[in-house]
Formats: structure tokens, sequence, C-alpha cells
């Protein structure tokens, strides 16, 4: 038959087991970590019956415990309090990854005096036990004056399983502030980005717009040589508003400001067009744009000149990147129910592990030191956008390096 003194034991064991589940469900959905650390000392603090309890962090750099949390203390004032590894409780509690118990403070060399001097409290019992992920170690926790009896072996064991708790939940905290703080950095970086490209495009095209009208005058009025010389300062000009515009329609892209004007067109007729803007180019290497077009018209529901773009885009880079007398084909048909549009090269051939990537923003398979081919590297990211922005996808298939590459564009055909 239980007595009344061994059903109170099982009530507060079971009472503390109950307040332990609570504390762990409370320490998994916490993210703050100022938040988190002053719930771990109140809830200790309550359970072992104590006047105070602190956390002590492990702080790499300076090789030293740092106060995070006290019971009832200002953080900021105790955070200026070192603890040192050699000749304080806590260091030694760090130091041996052992649990210690001094129920008579006062009389113990290993005290350090200067953490009871700074926050004006009277040490008289203290027990600490060291917190650690798996086997790091990450700080101590300790608990002072108890206020019934003395500590023992039971706090001993309720604190260590709340400091392994807590040292995870401050781990993941500090995870996610970190994550956060990444993030914002990120966005910061990013926003500047966007503004420096909104900035550049607007500035350049005033003179950009003057330097092409007096180079067309020129070209057009002056005689002989002069005349050629003209010409390639308006080639250059031209050059230089395509890229302009490109960073303006990136611009576009990111803020989500690009407006479609979406008529029910073939594809065919998209892909025609682009590949008489870019047969000049095509002729001046001796190269041959090959059309594979069905005489079915495939309808695609589309802003024509926003498509254009795409394929533009795409026939530049298979110019750009194709040998001398070199095929580029240019292709489409209905296949699973998706217009499917291709443009394909015998040109430099992309590696597996760039396929992916050359679709990021100013990413250049080429270094910059040493690459041999133009471009800011954004034409496919402005393809990117624009396919989906139509509701379709774009990727590429190649076999390797040196053995040509394939852009397909699969887009929803318009409705009947």
């Amino acid at each position: 038959m239980e007595t009344p003194a061994s059903e109170n034991s099982l009530r507060q064991a079971a009472e503390q087991l109950a307040r332990l589940i609570e504390i762990s469900v409370t320490l998994n959905s916490t993210l703050d970590e100022q938040e988190l650390l002053q719930f771990i000392i109140g809830t200790a603090a309550e359970l072992l019956d104590c006047e105070s309890v602190s956390i002590l962090l492990y702080d790499e750099i300076q090789g030293r415990l740092v106060f995070s949390a006290a019971t009832g203390s200002d953080p900021r004032k105790l955070s200026e309090i070192p603890v040192p590894l050699e000749g304080s409780v806590a260091g030694k509690i760090f130091r041996e990854n052992r649990p210690l118990i001094l129920n008579d403070v006062q009389n113990d060399p290993r005290h350090f005096p200067m953490v009871a001097r700074h926050v004006g409290v009277n040490v008289h019992s203290l027990i600490g036990v060291p917190m650690r992920i798996k086997d790091r170690l990450t700080g101590v926790l300790e608990a002072i004056n108890k206020r019934r009896g003395e500590f023992d072996e039971a706090d001993v064991d309720l604190l260590s399983i709340i400091a392994s708790q807590a040292a995870v939940a401050i781990e993941n905290a500090r995870l996610v502030h970190e994550l956060r703080q990444a993030y914002e950095e990120i966005q910061a970086a990013d926003q500047l980005k966007t503004n420096f490209l909104a900035l550049a495009s607007h500035e350049l095209r005033t003179p950009l717009g003057i330097i092409i009208g007096y180079a067309t005058f020129l070209q057009e009025e002056s005689p002989g040589e002069l005349s050629e010389h003209a010409r390639h300062v308006l080639n250059a000009a031209m050059q230089m508003r395509t890229l302009v515009d490109a960073m303006t329609n990136l611009n576009m892209l990111r803020a989500r400001e690009m407006v479609l004007h979406r008529l029910t067109i073939p594809i065919q007729m998209v892909l025609q067009a682009a590949c008489n803007e870019i047969r000049s180019l095509a002729d001046a290497k001796s190269q041959h744009i090959v059309l594979d077009l069905p005489a079915e018209p495939l309808q695609v529901e589309a802003d024509p000149e926003k498509l254009n773009l795409v394929f533009v885009n795409l026939l530049n880079n298979a110019v750009r990147f194709s040998p001398a007398d070199g095929n580029i084909s240019v292709g489409a048909r209905l296949e699973d129910g998706q217009v499917l549009a291709w443009v394909k090269d015998e040109g430099v051939g992309i590696a597996p592990s760039e396929l992916r990537k050359i679709f990021q923003e100013f990413y250049q398979v080429e270094a910059h030191m040493t690459r041999r081919h133009g471009g800011l590297g954004i034409g496919l990211t402005i393809a990117q956008g624009i396919v989906a922005a139509h509701g379709g996808h774009i990727w590429a298939e190649s076999e390797g390096l040196g053995k040509g590459a394939c852009f397909k564009v699969a887009l929803p055909p318009a409705s009947p």
C-alpha cells in the first residue's frame, strides 16, 4: 500500500513530466532568441523552486562564457560580465563537461564572486549543468539559491533535461535569425541591382538617341570614308541600344510590370519574323537558317512583340556560339497538347552542369577575363520570364561541349 509521501512523490514526478513535455513543445515552436531565453530561465526557476536561473553561452571568438539571460536581471548589464573558463564554477562545468552542485557557495574557492557583486545577488547554493548539442558544448545552465532544502541529483537530472532541449532550441533560433539576416541582405542587394538597371537604362536612352540620330544623318549626308566611319558609330550605338533594351526588359520582368497585349497568332509568324531580324547577322558568318514549320497554323495566344524577343534572343545566341558555315534549325510542332518551338545550332554546346544555370541573371558560361562572346548574360533570363508570363516553359538540351544545343519553348495552344 502506498504511503502519502510516495503518492506525493509520484504526483510531483507526473507534474514535472507534464511540464517538461510542455517545455519541449514551446521550445520547438519559438524562434525568437530573447523570448526563448526568458522562457527557459523562467521555467527552470519554477521547476527547481529556486531564486534565479542563468544561461551562459560560449563565445568562440573570445574563448569565454557570456551571460545571455538571467532571472530578474538586465541582459545588457549581464553581457558586460566576462566569465573565464579558469577560476569560475561555470568555467569548470564547461571545461569538465559535467554537472556540479555547490550547497555552500560562500566557502567554496571555485565560486566566481564578480557576478554576484555586479547584479547584487547573494549566492548561497548553486547548481550547474553543461549545455550541449550531441558532442558539442554550447554553454552552461545554472540555478542559484534553492528556496527549500538543498540542490540534489534529482535537480541535476531535471536541469540537464531542460539544458539539452534549450541548447537545440537556441541553436535553431540563431540559425533562423542568421537565415533571415542573410535573406534581408540578399533582398537589399537585389534591390540595389534593380535600381541600377532602371537608372542606367533610363539615363543611357537620351544620349544614345542623340548619337544614333547624328550618326544616321552623317552616314546619309557624308561622302566616302566619312560615311563609313559614321556607319561604324551607328552600328556600335545600335548594339548599345540593344543592351539598354535588354536591361529595361529585365527590369520590367523583375518588377512584374511587363504588360502583355495578347493576340491569337500562328507561332510560324513569330518564328519567321525573328529569323528575318537575325538573318543579316547569320549571313555575315555564312550561316544557314533552316526553317522546319508545318503548313497548318499552330495558334497561340501571345504578345507578338514580346514573343518575338524570345526567339530573337535564342537565334542571336545560336549565331554567336555557332561556327561559320554552320546550320541553325528553327521549327515547331504540336506535341503533348502544347505548341513546341525550337532553335537548334551546331555550336559550342553546353555542359550538363550548365543547362539550368544559363537562365540565371548575368550568368556567363565563359570566365569574364577570357570570354570570346559578347553580351550581358541576361538574354535567356528575359526569354524565360516572357515565356513564363505566357504560361509556357523554356529549357535547353545539349549532348555536351562541342555538340551544339537546342533551346525549346512549349506554349499552351490558343483556345478554339
